[in-house]
């Protein structure tokens, strides 16, 4: 594996250091540079071009999400993981909008943090797992409340979209985390299969990313 080089963009001296220590600790990432400002971030990360930027969302001159809408913009292929301690749903589905790969809370383990970065540098998305409760949470409640209300028929709603059972497997998977590799050896299908049902899924949803299409699949309760 080449290394992952990683852009940290946090506002705070302790965890700023502490991120650059966990993940300096693996020998198959390097910190290419860090900052503790929003603008100042995305200058860097258009200049440096890093793998991986790793994103606060309070942050000062701009905030994160701003940051990575910026970041997309003028460089797509950059990867951004948000790191952060906020859990509103509000700031989840934001983000993922504004372009992010990954989500993950600064109450993460090391480990966590560090299988979140390599996840995102290989293009598979990451949902740090707390999150991914509060938003289905949050998503089922408001599919019984619409139900009760007779608005929608969700078993109907779930393939307004047209996927097919296949790619409603492939987008279940992706949510989860799985690069097209590992979705390839799940469903014991080849990896051209594969990528074929991941760039249908995302023209039916109207997404350009996997990370867009994770924050489609969970906000219209797909998955």
């Amino acid at each position: 594996m080449a290394n992952i080089r990683v852009l940290i963009v946090e506002d705070h001296d302790m965890a700023r250091m502490g991120l650059s220590v966990i993940l300096s600790k693996n020998p198959n990432i390097e910190i290419a540079d860090m900052s503790a400002d929003g603008e100042d971030g995305v200058n860097k990360a258009i200049q440096l071009k890093p793998d991986v930027v790793i994103m606060d969302i309070g942050l000062p001159t701009i905030d994160g999400i701003e940051a990575t809408r910026k970041i997309k913009s003028k460089n797509p292929a950059i990867k951004v993981l948000m790191y952060t301690s906020r859990e509103e749903e509000d700031d989840i589905f934001d983000s993922f909008k504004a372009g992010a790969d990954g989500y993950i809370t600064k109450g993460a383990t090391s480990e966590q943090t560090v299988a979140a970065v390599i996840a995102v540098s290989e293009g598979a998305g990451w949902l740090d797992p707390a999150i991914a409760k509060v938003v289905l949470t949050n998503i089922r409640k408001s599919t019984d409340t619409d139900k009760k209300r007779g608005e929608i028929n969700y078993k109907l709603g779930k393939n307004l979209y047209g996927l097919t059972e296949r790619e409603m497997e492939v987008l279940a998977l992706i949510v989860d985390g799985l690069s097209n590799p590992q979705i390839s050896e799940k469903l014991v299908i080849t990896l051209s299969t594969t990528k074929t049902h991941v760039h249908s899924i995302l023209q039916k949803l109207y997404v350009e990313s996997r990370s867009k299409a994770v924050a489609t699949a969970m906000k219209e309760g797909l998955v």
